[in-house]
């Protein structure tokens, strides 16, 4: 994360500035976005620049060392700025840090002058106010949403109750709590409004929407509510677990032509010993079985997992049949993580832990892999006729954008020869280079 710093000091005669850092996930920017909109509306004046701002609200990740780390980079960078320095700028850290480390965190990171967990994001306002007072600005809804060129996401639940032994979300995020359809619906409106042409839903177990809530609905449901509701728009489903992955969701991809045939199925492994210990299910032989299921419902489905590498107690021959797992399955797309030894999760204490440059390694190995085959499932689409949605355009000129067969952010783009930035081009693909697409528009 690159700070500008200037120096300037914020303008005079105007409501307090308030500028978001966000780092991590797509869950983290709907998380910002929203505190943002609440900022906005009581008047504060939102800036995309820290530097001239009179707060830095840092919304941290801290799902694994390495992001905490990042976000450490983020909060000292921002105090490092020039008004920041001279006290004339306040620093707040949001999100998941605060909501893992608690008060330990408050001693240690006396760069903050205030510190907002995710269970009180509600509140910014109040805490903005008691570092700046009152917003002196007219109310506004002019606040960035979390969001591309011409997609946005829109959360559906937050929390897990999985429990999964090497994950911190149920200590940062709490337990699964779906949100009321009536909620998840004006936020796809305002995002259809503000101009997205696609909606991608995430939350932290996509699968177990609605299983908290009254009424009988699940996933298959409201996906379908919003693919009837908004028929212009595309619809996207991101972080399904594979117990998730029912027949009547498949039936709504598959009738659906503004549902994508895409589903992101984290596996984490296929050794049923070391899911086991992760507190997870499954095998090899399942997953086999279950990735044909669908492939027998939804023929032209994307599929896109993450697998972890190095997990306590992980054998070389763990390690080979799960190579051979990705060598022998058609995924399109795979993330590979060496795995994280975190406090405060059960795996922490397992035996048999791997040393960091072993479990490097073998998340490399496994990577290598997975461009093989993977690019080569990209390759096979050449000379396929598919719709493209332009997001926008290179510094060249060069247009791109992305398939139904494309996630924002994490599997390629699509550049093309025409058309213009939110609308849908038919278009052939004409050649690949690893996961990026180029077409030729029809």
């Amino acid at each position: 994360m690159e700070f500008t710093a200037s120096g300037a000091p914020a303008a005079t005669g105007c409501a307090p500035r308030i500028c978001l850092v966000t780092m991590g996930c797509a869950k983290n920017e709907v998380d910002s976005a929203a505190m943002a909109r609440r900022l906005a509306a009581a008047g504060y004046c939102i800036v995309e620049a820290p530097d001239g701002a009179d707060v830095i609200v840092v919304n941290t990740c801290s799902f694994i060392q390495a992001a905490t780390e990042e976000s450490l980079e983020a909060i000292f960078e921002a105090a490092s700025l020039p008004r920041v320095a001279a006290g004339d700028a306040s620093i707040v850290v949001a999100g998941c840090m605060p909501a893992r480390y608690g008060d330990d965190l408050a001693d240690e990171l006396v760069e903050a002058r205030a510190f907002v967990p995710c269970s009180k994001e509600d509140d910014i306002v109040e805490v903005v106010a008691s570092l700046v007072g009152p917003a002196s600005g007219a109310a506004s809804s002019d606040a960035p949403d979390a969001a591309g060129p011409v997609f946005s996401y829109v959360k559906i639940s937050d929390g897990c109750d999985r429990f999964c032994s090497y994950c911190t979300i149920p200590l940062i995020r709490g337990r699964y709590r779906s949100f009321g359809y009536e909620d998840i619906r004006a936020d796809a409106a305002r995002a259809v409004e503000a101009g997205a042409r696609e909606i991608v839903l995430i939350a932290q177990d996509t699968g177990r929407w609605g299983q908290d809530l009254p009424g009988g609905h699940d996933l298959a449901w409201l996906v379908d509510q919003l693919a009837d509701e908004f028929p212009d728009t595309w619809l996207r489903v991101m972080y399904v677990q594979p117990e998730g992955v029912t027949d009547a969701l498949l039936a709504v991809m598959a009738q659906r032509e503004n549902v994508c045939s895409y589903l992101d199925i984290p596996l984490q492994h296929v050794s049923a010993r070391l899911l086991r210990a992760m507190n997870r299910a499954g095998s090899a032989e399942k997953f086999a079985a279950l990735i044909d299921h669908i492939r027998a419902l939804v023929p032209d489905a994307t599929l896109r997992t993450t697998l972890i590498a190095g997990f306590p107690g992980e054998t070389e021959d763990d390690f080979e049949a799960l190579c051979d797992f990705v060598a022998e399955a058609p995924f399109d797309y795979v993330g590979v993580f060496p795995y994280s030894r975190e406090e405060g999760t059960k795996a922490f204490d397992l035996p048999d832990q791997l040393d960091e440059d072993e479990k490097l390694e073998r998340a490399q190995v496994l990577r290598d892999v997975a461009d093989t085959v993977c690019g080569a499932r990209v390759a096979a689409r050449i000379g396929r006729a598919m719709p493209v949605l332009v997001e926008g355009a290179e510094e060249d000129g060069q247009l791109y954008g992305r398939a139904q067969c494309q996630a924002p952010e994490v599997d390629g783009v699509t550049y093309v020869d025409g058309g213009n930035p939110g609308e849908v081009v038919q278009t052939v693909i004409a050649d690949t280079l690893l996961y990026e697409m180029e077409g030729e528009c029809r």
